[in-house]
């Protein structure tokens, strides 16, 4: 077909459409190599040692695996908070392990981030949070670290936000999703604005100075206006960051998304418009696109960041957080070192039983190479800066499979540098795949878009 008969691109909310270019999924890369690629063995000799060479600057993540309610679309590792005897144990278990890994730190190292994730933190009651952050505090010598928490505003009593007050929480996460009563209730996530609108309202009064407002596109009954509406009302609510995911059906690996009405899910196609209209939405209400579907008040620290050249990825996303170690806690959790990712048992009683016997509870990892490195160096690059310096050893299989991109004015390769060009945001992810020596098998990931 000669190009004058070739269809014309269509273009979706100021983005070319390709669906071609769209078709195989790809990791959210987080991390490279990315958890897919962890092996299931003991990590605890390699996590201790890891732990004892530390030095300088880390952050803590704290994992609380456990909600009041289970939403059907989740894909964390989180069980029902219904029985108060197994929150009480797991606690037990993760200020236990907050003393060992505590002991096994050189003094030079210092804590500058806290984050509590899960789950939902506030699935255990204010005063547990206030004994973790006083556990934290006689276990790690910290460096006025920024505080930041994930919340379910379902289950926010007065006495969250003064313990949030209290302990200096300056960042939170809302999980919002959606604003739409037919698509909570479709998602099994039934949250009045009102109940939102209230949240917000108490963590301002709280200090909080930062509030991210979750939401997601490809939801079952989600159309253009309903989508629209949700974020009309966010930006009216005041969200200083707008994370907008794109929803990832996999019920064969996800259990309770068996119990989403797939038949209403929309389309490829519509979930490109969804993402199309709703970056274009955030950009025109003010907020600077941070990657592909993240949007921050161009005052708030992670659109510093973006505008700086300071901006990183790891497990929790994009993050205007440097510290070069990530130093995970609780079940499931991930800790980064620069040449190992390690993740805790998954299971709360495997956690528990191997915390209880004094041993750290890695049992998932991989070992970065020198290769894993420059690949995952040249990965982050992109994403967060959207250009990258490319390895002469890599630039000839890498031209080959960036044809498709360059030929559609989706990159520029001049010389070793590559930059995404304008409108290569839906394709970022698929771009960044180039570079991922793991990614010629079929393990299945999310839509690109």
């Amino acid at each position: 077909m000669s190009p004058e008969a070739m269809p014309r691109p269509e273009i979706i909310g100021g983005w070319t459409y390709h669906p071609d270019l769209l078709a195989r999924p790809v990791p959210r890369y987080t991390s490279y190599p990315t958890a897919a690629e962890f092996v299931e063995e003991s990590f605890e000799e390699r996590q201790r040692n890891a732990l004892r060479n530390l030095r300088g600057t880390a952050s803590l993540y704290l994992h609380i695996p456990y909600c009041q309610e289970i939403c059907w679309y989740c894909g964390c590792n989180t069980g029902a908070a219904n029985k108060r005897q197994r929150l009480t144990a797991y606690l037990e278990a993760l200020h236990h392990e907050i003393e060992l890994v505590g002991q096994m730190l050189d003094p030079s190292v210092r804590i500058s981030r806290i984050a509590f994730g899960g789950g939902s933190p506030n699935a255990i009651k204010p005063t547990d949070f206030v004994r973790l952050v006083d556990t934290l505090t006689l276990n790690f010598r910290m460096d006025q670290p920024v505080v930041s928490i994930e919340l379910d505003p379902r289950s926010l009593p007065a006495d969250w936000f003064m313990a949030i007050r209290g302990i200096g929480v300056i960042k939170a996460s809302l999980g919002v999703q959606t604003l739409d009563p037919r698509v909570q209730a479709a998602i099994g996530r039934v949250q009045p604005a009102d109940m939102i609108e209230r949240a917000v309202e108490g963590l301002r009064k709280a200090g909080v100075d930062s509030i991210n407002f979750d939401l997601m596109y490809g939801l079952p009954f989600q159309d253009d206006a309903v989508l629209a509406d949700t974020l009309d009302r966010s930006v009216a609510m005041g969200a200083d960051r707008i994370a907008l995911f794109g929803y990832a059906h996999v019920p064969h690996l996800i259990a309770r998304q068996q119990r989403i009405d797939a038949s209403q899910l929309p389309d490829q196609r519509a979930r490109f418009r969804m993402a199309a209209e709703g970056y274009q939405r955030l950009a025109g209400a003010g907020y600077q696109p941070v990657g592909f579907d993240h949007f921050a008040l161009p005052g708030d620290s992670l659109a510093v960041a973006a505008r700086s050249g300071t901006l990183h990825r790891n497990f929790q996303g994009f993050t205007d957080d440097s510290a070069p170690v990530l130093i995970g806690l609780g079940a499931s959790s991930i800790s980064e070192f620069p040449e190992l990712f390690v993740q805790n048992e998954k299971n709360a009683g495997r956690y528990r039983m191997l915390t209880g016997a004094d041993q750290l509870s890695g049992r998932k990892g991989v070992v970065r190479t020198g290769d894993d490195r420059r690949r995952g160096a040249i990965i982050s690059d992109l994403l967060c800066t959207g250009h990258a310096r490319i390895d002469a050893d890599l630039l000839p299989a890498a031209r080959e499979r960036l044809g498709a991109f360059e030929a559609r004015g989706l990159v520029r390769l001049e010389g070793d540098r590559l930059a995404l060009q304008p409108g290569s945001e839906p394709y970022a992810r698929t771009i960044a795949a180039v570079f991922d020596a793991y990614r010629e098998g079929a393990r299945q990931f999310s839509s690109a878009v």
